[in-house]
């Protein structure tokens, strides 16, 4: 990859937000096939792309964008598990989990707050 090139894909990545599909394409004029690239480096790991949706090597959801606006992030510790989830409506919830891996608190943008320690 030139220089000049990886200087802007590594600007695309620190500047573009969610829908990332309709951004990347709307705002920066990429091609398909430079959409795993920006993703890759957006989820700091590997990914893998179907229509609009993006996974993990463990073929876990990481981003789901539908053709009406809404989108959906998720955010996965070294395990696998969901850490933080937000969607296009403004919805959150955020979890964190315990040394083996059992759920120890959860709260979300409803208000609902579980502390299980």
């Amino acid at each position: 990859m030139n220089t000049k090139y990886e200087k802007y894909i590594n600007y695309i990545v620190s500047d573009i937000k969610p829908p990332y599909f309709k951004n990347m394409v709307d705002m920066y004029g990429l091609r398909p096939d430079e959409y795993e690239l920006i993703l890759s480096k957006l989820f700091n790991q590997p990914v893998s792309i179907t229509g609009k949706r993006v996974e993990n090597i463990q073929d876990q959801d990481l981003y789901l964008e539908l053709n009406d606006g809404y989108w959906q992030k998720t955010e996965r510790n070294d395990r696998g598990d969901i850490t933080y989830e937000v969607n296009s409506d403004g919805n959150w919830s955020k979890r964190e989990y315990d040394e083996q891996g059992y759920e120890v608190y959860y709260e979300d943008s409803y208000g609902t707050v579980i502390d299980y320690r």
